[in-house]
């Protein structure tokens, strides 16, 4: 049996492993693109909520507010109106005073009411002003409410979509990740699936571009470049341990590749 493993393992060439690693390394970059776009608008929509969420809250207690002032300055026009009667009422009531002393009285009660109705109206005043500038705070907060809860309902739809329209791409891709997988051995996969969790992109096989490893850009001497042309071995980038294919079995996988996914 153990003769039987290794003579399948020599059956499969380097050129064919290489190409199996790469068409493996083209189908889970294409599944991690799908996942990042399924990652980023998931939070897109928990944003947009937690944004609508904020700004009601904010128009509750600013419409609450502009109440309070509202009945604040209503308060005030009852005490002005009481302050006129009791003006009026003083006034009366010096026309029938029988000494100066009462008189006196009553105007520094006049006088008095005066100041208050003084006070009363600049209070006004100054609240009549705070309830214009929080109400066009409310009118902008409720025009950017609309417009978030617009962009929500686009978003949500598009991630319906994508979800849906995706779905089946995502299992195809997968199923094919499973299939050549199986043409890889174990010590090979095993490292393509280390290098893949360590970059930060995630690629653990790249092409050799204008003669600079595709991962971290350093520069591949000739000779290493020529080994790479031969298939007759796989080989790493020195630098970042990435594994190094040419464009011929780039050009092989994505013919391949397109083939498949049709």
């Amino acid at each position: 049996m153990a003769k039987e493993e290794t003579t399948q393992a020599k059956e499969i060439s380097v050129e064919d492993r290489l190409i199996a690693l790469y068409s493996l390394q083209k189908i889970d970059s294409q599944i991690d693109r799908i996942r990042i776009v399924h990652g980023e608008l998931p939070l897109e929509v928990e944003d947009l909520e937690d944004e609508i969420a904020g700004l009601e809250t904010r128009l509750s207690r600013n419409k609450e507010e502009i109440a309070e002032i509202e009945l604040a300055v209503k308060e005030k026009r009852e005490a002005i109106k009481q302050s006129e009667q009791l003006i009026k009422r003083y006034e009366e009531q010096q026309m029938n005073v029988r000494n100066n002393r009462e008189y006196d009285s009553l105007s520094k009660e006049i006088e008095f009411q005066g100041l208050e109705i003084q006070l009363y109206e600049k209070k006004n005043k100054e609240h009549q002003a705070y309830i214009a500038t929080k109400k066009l705070a409310v009118e902008e907060a409720e025009q950017l409410l609309k417009d978030r809860k617009e962009d929500l309902v686009i978003k949500q739809n598009e991630l319906t979509d994508i979800v849906a329209e995706t779905a089946k791409e995502e299992e195809v891709l997968i199923k094919l990740s499973e299939e050549y997988s199986k043409h890889i051995d174990d010590r090979l996969l095993l490292a393509y699936s280390r290098i893949r969790k360590n970059a930060q992109n995630g690629l653990a096989v790249v092409m050799v571009e204008r003669d600079a490893c595709g991962g971290c850009f350093n520069k591949i001497p000739p000779q290493r470049q020529l080994d790479i042309r031969m298939h007759k071995k796989v080989i790493v980038c020195e630098y970042c341990g990435r594994i190094l294919i040419d464009n011929e079995i780039d050009e092989i996988v994505t013919h391949r590749l397109e083939e498949a996914l049709k």
